[in-house]
């Protein structure tokens, strides 16, 4: 996926279940896990249960879009 260089929000088009999956396809829950230690993702962890955690919770949301972009600039650099 390519983001428009115009653009000054990277995640702008990007729904929060997309940020999510790719970042489970990317490391694996485990992993994930590991990089953001919270429960959603470390305790019986899905898609649905994390993002319904995310939604309302700002400082982890904000986590997982940074992980999200740091990921994303590491892929693109290769």
């Amino acid at each position: 996926m390519t983001i428009p260089i115009n653009n000054k929000d990277p995640l702008h088009g990007l729904t929060l279940e997309t940020i999510v999956t790719s970042l489970v396809e990317h490391y694996g829950w485990e992993r994930l896990g590991q990089q953001i230690n919270i429960r959603c993702f470390t305790s019986d962890p899905s898609v649905k249960s994390s993002l319904k955690f995310l939604r309302k919770t700002p400082w982890a949301r904000k986590k997982v879009e940074s992980l999200y972009l740091a990921t994303q600039q590491s892929v693109w650099k290769k």
